[in-house]
């Protein structure tokens, strides 16, 4: 099970996350929500290990990450909201680095790479440089990645950026099945609707605080809204999001 307790990062004088803490077990998908600059990002960072927290801690079955952090992120899959990828690889050839990396052998590795491009239609351009893969492309390369050494952690930051329609829904697909073979599904976004069809419960950040933290449907029933959408806008937004964007309108068709 993965916990994180207490979670708190600050840079300077600013708290970016302030006392976060939730846990996902074994074949649960968790949604993790909140507008731009709500201190989801920062949250991730923490929770793979890329930056330590101020306060509190992230365990994986009850040890502390950092006590061996590169043996716990051996069990870790990650797909980050911006693709740092190697533009002069191929999308192969950056599969294979980061397979040897993950110490796969060489025909376990073989055999994973050319299954997962094939599966996210991507074997016609495996030889192709990734500087001439488009933005869903190298999502898609990311997302192989992150599942190539069969990771018992999942953690998903924007996702679906750049993914077309057809690409939308099988990832969505994908979370499902992933939960189903037990592993545990971290998703962060602000994308409501995908994370409304994929997740069984969800935190709301806003100014790096956990406003909300329950089942999709039980919040439902205690905020009396019907989608996480209208929960969303009564737990983020100080004003109502149509009237803002009917104020937008008149300004831009007003102004000059």
């Amino acid at each position: 099970m993965l916990e994180a307790h207490g979670l708190v990062k600050l840079y300077g004088g600013t708290r970016a996350v302030d006392g976060v803490s939730f846990a996902v077990k074994p074949s649960d998908v968790l949604g993790y929500l909140g507008p731009n600059g709500s201190g989801k990002t920062t949250t991730v960072n923490m929770i793979v290990g890329l930056t330590q927290p101020t306060r509190g801690s992230v365990r994986l079955d009850g040890a502390d990450i950092w006590q061996d952090i590169v043996g716990f992120r051996r069990r870790v899959g990650y797909v980050p909201e911006e693709p740092h990828l190697y533009p002069y690889l191929t999308g192969r050839e950056y599969l294979d680095l980061v397979g040897r990396l993950r110490g796969l052998p060489g025909p376990l590795l073989d055999r994973r790479a050319a299954a997962l491009l094939g599966l996210f239609s991507l074997s016609a351009d495996s030889g192709t440089p990734l500087s001439a893969y488009s933005k869903g492309m190298r999502q898609k390369v990311l997302i192989c990645a992150a599942l190539l050494h069969n990771p018992d952690l999942l953690v998903f930051d924007e996702p679906m950026s750049g993914l077309d329609a057809a690409s939308a829904v099988m990832f969505r697909h994908l979370i499902k099945a992933l939960a189903r073979a037990g592993k545990m599904v971290l998703y962060s976004s602000h994308e409501l609707e995908a994370v409304e069809r994929v997740a069984a419960s969800v935190i709301v950040l806003d100014h790096g605080r956990a406003v909300a933290h329950d089942s999709v449907e039980r919040l439902r029933v205690l905020m009396k809204r019907e989608s996480l959408e209208q929960i969303f806008s009564e737990l983020v937004f100080t004003e109502d999001p149509e009237t803002v964007a009917g104020r937008i309108v008149d300004a831009m068709v007003t102004a000059g």
